[in-house]
């Protein structure tokens, strides 16, 4: 099984791009998305970017992998504030 996590390009310089990956930044490969611009979300799997995705689309997948990772360790989701 693969797994591609979305982030947010911040920027590129040639072949790499320095991703947003929701508070941590890793340089990506962008050989197989030439086209990817700053701003935009990809899905990066293996250290390559391998497609784009929406903002909305990479939100809900952070979402998710986070109530999965939260799930499998136990970890209890905070209660919003109350007024």
């Amino acid at each position: 099984m693969c797994l591609a996590y979305p982030g947010k390009i911040v920027s590129i310089a040639e072949t790499r791009a320095e991703v947003d990956f929701g508070g941590f930044t890793k340089s990506v490969n962008m050989m197989l998305m030439p086209d990817a611009k700053a701003g935009e979300y990809v899905l990066v799997h293996a250290g390559f970017a391998i497609a784009k995705t929406t903002e909305e689309d990479a939100i809900e997948t952070l979402e998710a992998l986070k109530s999965v990772y939260d799930a499998a360790y136990d970890i209890p989701t905070p209660e919003p504030p109350s007024d």
